[in-house]
């Protein structure tokens, strides 16, 4: 009961100390709204791979996305927010749905037939690497010292990870590995075309359309790709609670709540859920899918988020600064 417990207590005490650094006002709405994309987003790996062993990863990712969609626009509709966009607000949700969810979401879940839940989080975690140097190659952004320390820990990070003989052996893991990475660079593209694309102002709606567009590419994709489909009545329970929970919580109340966080406190502070979401994603593994977790894993882990901390501090090394003097 004491290991159950203790990885929530150490979640519910990294939010308070957030929530503590922020204004007073709100503060409830604001700490449930890190609990969701921390502890959500962190659990969405291990329900993917609960209904991706018996349902196909295509499948279940439209079902998530087109249902999340118009639950939002049933929502929308009943708080009167106008849910009109533009033909070219219209064409850029469906490329940012295709960029995020079509492929960079679709083929994560695939990926999840043949690679452990928190290793995938892992590996995913390492997103805001792929970004600096997509930015650096398609923008010339320049990259800063303590990004290019975070970039050297990132690589070796990634390389203790994907190295290991237990899961490189396995069948397709390597393949899955890859086809994670191409996810991650559909991510990094996406930020930065939303970054400058026109797109609706309320940013529910946004999310709403992102979620329609993407989804129904990947019901085409589902289709064309010969998936069997069976209504929910033919899964099992576990099945069935997965794919609720994905729609309700890790699509709806997750991604609200990291929109909602990004108007009301520092980039930065949001940005935490990188090293949270891939440590709740090993614990729910191994706690609720009998996932190992390795020696090596965790000194990846660490080395990994470390390079993640340093691309995203804005403080510099004082032992650097000195020479700068």
């Amino acid at each position: 009961m004491h290991i159950k417990i203790k990885p929530i207590m150490l979640v519910y005490l990294f939010i308070i100390k957030i929530s503590r650094m922020l204004k007073p006002k709100n503060s409830i709405l604001i700490i449930l709204a890190f609990f969701s994309i921390y502890v959500i987003w962190g659990s969405t790996y291990m329900l993917n791979k609960i209904a991706v062993t018996e349902l196909p990863p295509f499948k279940i990712a439209s079902i998530r996305f087109l249902t999340a969609a118009f639950l939002i626009f049933g929502i929308a509709k009943l708080l009167r927010i106008p849910l009109t966009i533009s033909a070219k607000q219209l064409k850029n949700t469906a490329i940012a749905g295709f960029l995020f969810l079509t492929f960079g979401n679709g083929v994560v879940v695939w990926s999840l037939q043949y690679i452990d839940s928190g290793i995938t989080a892992l590996e995913i975690s390492a997103q805001p690497l792929v970004i600096l140097i997509m930015m650096r190659i398609l923008q010339g952004k320049k990259i800063q010292t303590m990004s290019v320390i975070g970039v050297v820990l990132g690589v070796i990070g990634i390389y203790l990870l994907v190295s290991q003989k237990d899961i490189i052996s396995k069948e397709n893991s390597v393949i899955g590995m890859l086809m994670i990475f191409a996810c991650m660079l559909s991510w990094a593209y996406g930020s930065l075309f939303v970054g400058k694309a026109d797109l609706p102002k309320n940013y529910f709606i946004n999310t709403g359309y992102q979620m329609l567009t993407g989804g129904t590419m990947l019901f085409i994709t589902s289709m064309c790709l010969g998936e069997k489909w069976s209504p929910p009545t033919e899964w099992s329970t576990n099945a069935q609670w997965s794919i609720i929970l994905l729609i309700v919580f890790g699509s709806i109340v997750a991604f609200t709540s990291f929109n909602y966080l990004l108007r009301v406190v520092s980039p930065e502070k949001v940005a935490t859920s990188t090293y949270v979401n891939p440590i709740i994603a090993l614990i729910l593994g191994w706690y609720f899918l009998n996932e190992n977790i390795s020696g090596q894993s965790i000194i990846a882990a660490i080395v990994l988020l470390t390079g993640v901390y340093f691309i995203n501090t804005k403080k510099k090394l004082a032992l650097l600064s000195r020479f700068r003097k």
